[in-house]
């Protein structure tokens, strides 16, 4: 808790009454291994590293201090404020930052290797959660994959350790590169090139490494008419890092490796294609007092192998076993795929419930909610499973019934079983040796050629396939693979996965199937292609994307390791090799894996590249937003009287020595490149919204009086902030490589746990709706002044300057038109959209996106397709009315761009797609989905989808004055809560 503010029970709490005597004091009590009790004061803001030296000054006067031994053979140990046990193994952190439930520290002697208990301990402070808790995970592939990954990060270490110089400077500071495609930078006369005038700093801040012409830093300040500026390192000191680093690999390496190898496979196994029945026996017990029904079935990512089994009506009062003990499904044991997932819904049947008005469906008023779960069929070994297991379900509501199985939702089961469902499983052994998945073996196909299999390939590549299509596919899949290799996904669609014979043709046409360029090898991760040996595939062919591109597509990566069964597979490998070999993809690789994955521990094994300082950085930004939310309640009855109080308490937050040493010299979680020296108090702040966001401002090392600022945001769900920015920002990439850039303002954005996260704050930019009030005293007329947004730009440019200012304008205008329309970006008012000085127009805030709009009383807000209101035009025309050229020219640029987009419409669909393989319904649905086709118009031909969009074009010009009406309405509102 900051001091500002003090609980009286927080006795970590500066000047808090039960720290001790003196205010930076707090009395400790000190339990030593020899049976010894020692109480004394200790500088509440000391290291632990320093507290122990105390100790041991203290311990010398008491008895059996030489049975002690040495001080760093002991460490300690206490009960955090999660109520567990944990060892005090990083001795640089504050006591202040442990906070111990208890001012009790326990010494105990250390049992293992240092250097290995201390990355132990950092682990832990990464993710959050004590290493105990993953370590006491009875899980089998858990501790295989673990160890597996331990000796792939050690192989990788000693290979940095081998590095030279110039190697481990390239594999930490990789150059951002823009594509090739993109045209060299002119100055507009007669595209001459433009004068390169650099900057130079003297500094001993990180060093860059990158090709001049192509950096998209430098390229970016050429666009914007901005001198670059780049910062001269001396060798010595980038030389001191890397030998650093080298001797901190060193001392890891040394140590002997604790963990044994894999278990070998069982010498004899039974192959599983003898076998002819299937069988699984089911009890429950549910909570529920009514009679209830079980469904299983069998599925192969999102299609049914056969028809699903159902159980008889029996009483939930009691515990229930399936009609005769068993269930039998219709398809043989030897014809399920490798990947075959059992599904099971368990649902009361209420008969006598009173029928509602009005309904579709027949099924909605006889079932009520659904507890259901899945599992594997095979194990991680790709062995037949057997034996007993519990699963403990999920409660859903669904709308039909054939969607109470759940192909799509986790295979983990819930780890709250106080109050789940639990059925109890019982897999048949039909051997007394393990059955296991058939290897891969060698098939052939016969080639033909029909002018279908032609017209079927060319059709858009989101369109449906009909029974005989596929067969036909199958048929040809020769053909596909030597004529229409970017067919692959239609072909894995037509794959009777039910049949083991297609199953191995199948495998054994990927081993010669043509590699696929890197982006159209994303669909084959959707949930719609689960197979090992397409995934490998998948993942082979993602290997030949530059780091750039992956990062581009990061996001989508680590969410579709939510649907991966095991943990060990091909995704897995890639994605930790690529972290290792680039420092920016493991950043960013940690953090969205901190908020995805169950086995985080692991990858933080493996990449190692992320500093305690950032997670112990968020934590005190935390704090600091609590305290303001504290205030804020406390004070609301006098809201000018809160303002001072809640600001004053976080300045003076701010200002110890704790929260300025932990928030300064670090870089930014935001870009890893850009480092945060120290914090500018005065400048700081924190927003007039519900959550009281904070406005952290930093000073920047190179530019004097120049500031960085980011956001902090506690409360609130930015995911979908992150994956809108992310979509925007590969529009962005798309538009340059078709040599058309709409100065696209992609700012950064971080989600750096459950519901916090970060914001970039970009510079000298202003919302329109303080650019209107500044132009108007009241709030109400403010929005129809069509000169406010002109004449703003017309103070901050002058001559030349204001004409490439309206050309900013005009082009990202364009751009943010054009990319709202086709995301469905809504809640668009004037609040969330801004403007920088330089003319760029960018939008803000995406919590309503693909046509998920806000709506009161039953009746939509969203009266537009896009945001083009009268005073936007007034700047396009550069304040002439009826200037028809200017206009003519930014609907161009508009309808260039949504053609571009929609020749990448299958790109757009497949990221989408992948995060609904993830399982996150709340960032993404088929509905969703289903609203991107529209906008993109496909399955239609250009002109027919030209056509859709110019209408939509006039109607947003035609809507401009209720645009108005609605934005003076948020002025008026925003002005009476202030």
């Amino acid at each position: 808790m900051p001091p500002a503010m003090t609980d009286l029970l927080d006795i970590w709490a500066a000047h808090s009454p039960l720290a001790g005597h003196a205010p930076d004091q707090i009395t400790v009590d000190f339990l030593l291994p020899t049976g010894i009790y020692i109480q004394m004061d200790v500088p509440r803001e000391a290291t632990i590293q320093h507290i122990k030296l105390l100790l041991w000054k203290q311990a010398q006067s008491f008895p059996l201090f030489p049975a002690l031994g040495e001080m760093e053979s002991h460490m300690f140990e206490c009960v955090n404020q999660a109520a567990v046990h944990e060892e005090l193994e990083d001795e640089t952190r504050r006591l202040c930052d442990v906070r111990p439930f208890l001012p009790v520290l326990k010494l105990v002697m250390r049992n293992c290797g240092r250097a290995e208990r201390l990355l132990d301990s950092k682990i832990g402070v990464l993710i959050g959660k004590g290493l105990h808790e993953l370590d006491a995970l009875n899980d089998q592939e858990v501790k295989d994959f673990r160890s597996k990954m331990f000796r792939i990060s050690e192989e990788r270490m000693q290979q940095i350790q081998m590095m030279a110089f110039s190697e481990w400077v390239q594999a930490c500071y990789s150059p951002q590169l823009e594509p090739a495609a993109v045209t060299t930078i002119t100055a507009g006369v007669n595209d001459a090139p433009v004068d390169l005038k650099v900057i130079i700093h003297f500094d001993q801040s990180q060093v860059r490494v990158c090709n001049a012409e192509q950096c998209s830093y430098i390229r970016s300040c050429l666009q914007a008419k901005e001198a670059p500026h780049l910062t001269l390192v001396h060798t010595s000191t980038v030389k001191t890092m890397f030998d650093k680093e080298i001797s901190a690999i060193g001392a890891v390496v040394s140590r002997k490796s604790s963990n044994p190898p894999l278990p070998l496979p069982p010498k004899r196994s039974l192959h599983l294609w003898p076998l002819a029945g299937w069988l699984v026996i089911v009890k429950f017990n549910p909570s529920c007092r009514t009679q209830v029904q079980v469904r299983a079935g069998l599925f192969h990512g999102t299609e049914l192998l056969c028809k699903p089994a159902v159980s008889n009506e029996s009483s939930g009062r009691s515990e229930h076993t399936w009609k005769d003990n068993t269930v039998e499904f219709e398809i043989s044991v030897c014809d399920l795929p490798r990947m075959t997932r059992l599904c099971f819904a368990i649902y009361a049947v209420m008969d006598k419930v009173k029928k509602q008005k009005s309904t579709k469906n027949p099924h909605i008023n006889k079932y009520q909610t659904i507890p259901w779960v899945n599992t594997m069929v095979f194990d991680y070994k790709g062995q037949l499973k057997t034996g007993d297991i519990i699963l403990h379900c999920w409660s859903s509501f669904p709308d039909e019934l054939e969607e109470m199985l759940n192909p799509i939702g986790t295979i983990q089961t819930n780890p709250y079983t106080e109050n789940a469902t639990a059925l109890h499983i019982h897999f048949p052994e039909y051997s007394s040796h393990p059955i296991v998945f058939p290897p891969f073996d060698k098939g052939r196909g016969v080639k033909k050629f029909y002018m279908e299999l032609k017209e079927i390939m060319e059709r858009d590549p989101v369109s449906q396939l009909c029974e005989n299509e596929k067969d036909l596919i199958w048929t040809l899949r020769q053909d596909c693979r030597e004529t229409f290799p970017q067919s692959l996904p239609k072909l894995l669609l037509s794959v009777k996965w039910s049949k083991h014979e297609d199953m191995a043709q199948l495998q054994a046409l990927l081993q010669i199937w043509p590699k696929l360029s890197p982006r159209d090898a994303l669909e084959l991760l959707d949930f719609n292609y689960p197979d090992q040996y397409v995934r490998e595939y998948a993942v082979r062919c993602l290997k030949d994307m530059s780091d750039e591109e992956l990062s581009q597509y990061l996001l989508q990566l680590v969410q579709v390791l939510r649907y991966e069964p095991y943990y060990d597979c091909a995704l897995t490998h890639f994605l930790l090799e690529r972290a290792q070999r680039n420092r920016q993809i493991g950043h960013f690789l940690f953090w969205h894996l901190r908020w995805v994955w169950l086995c985080v521990r692991v990858c933080v094994e493996a990449i190692e590249c992320c500093g305690n300082k950032h997670v112990e950085a968020l934590s005190k930004l935390k704090s600091v937003n609590e305290l303001i939310k504290l205030g804020t309640i406390k004070n609301t009855r006098s809201k000018t009287k809160e303002a001072m109080l809640t600001k004053e308490a976080m300045m003076t937050c701010l200002r110890q020595s704790g929260y300025s040493e932990t928030l300064s010299d670090l870089h930014s979680p935001l870009n890893p490149s850009v480092l945060l020296s120290d914090i500018n108090v005065e400048k700081c702040r924190y927003m007039d919204s519900k959550m009281k966001p904070l406005w952290i401002v930093y000073n920047n090392k190179l530019l004097s009086g120049d500031t960085l600022g980011i956001i902090f945001k506690n409360g609130d769900d930015l995911r979908q902030d992150m994956l809108t920015l992310q979509i925007l920002r590969l529009m962005d990439l798309l538009w340059k490589e078709a040599n058309l850039d709409l100065r696209i303002v992609p700012y950064g954005c971080l989600a750096t746990g459950d519901r916090t996260g970060l914001i970039e704050v970009v510079s000298s930019a202003e919302t329109i709706a303080n650019i209107q009030l500044t132009s108007s005293n009241v709030a109400a007329a403010a929005a129809f002044n069509k000169d406010a947004l002109l004449n703003w730009l017309k103070e901050r440019n002058s001559g030349d300057a204001l004409d490439r200012a309206i050309e900013e304008f005009t082009l990202s205008c364009a751009g943010y038109c054009v990319a709202t329309y086709v995301l469905g970006i809504g809640d668009r008012h004037s609040d969330n959209i801004m403007v920088r000085s330089n003319g760029q127009l960018f939008h803000i805030d995406f919590g309503h996106i693909l046509g998920n709009f806000k709506s009161k009383f039953g009746i939509k807000r969203e009266r537009v397709p896009f945001i083009l209101t009268h005073d936007f035009i007034h700047v396009i025309q550069q304040g002439k009315t009826g200037n028809t050229e200017k206009f003519g020219s930014f609907r161009q640029y508009c309808e260039e761009a949504y053609l571009i987009l929609r020749k990448n419409g299958n790109l757009f669909i497949t990221l989408f797609a992948l995060m609904l393989t993830a399982g996150l319904p709340e960032l993404t649905s088929v509905k969703d989905i289903q609203y991107l086709k529209d906008s993109l118009a496909l399955g239609k031909t250009d002109e027919e989808a030209l056509k859709q969009f110019r209408q939509k074009f006039d109607e947003a010009l035609r809507e401009s004055w209720t645009t108005k009406v609605n934005w003076m309405a948020h002025n008026v509102a925003k002005d009476n809560r202030s």
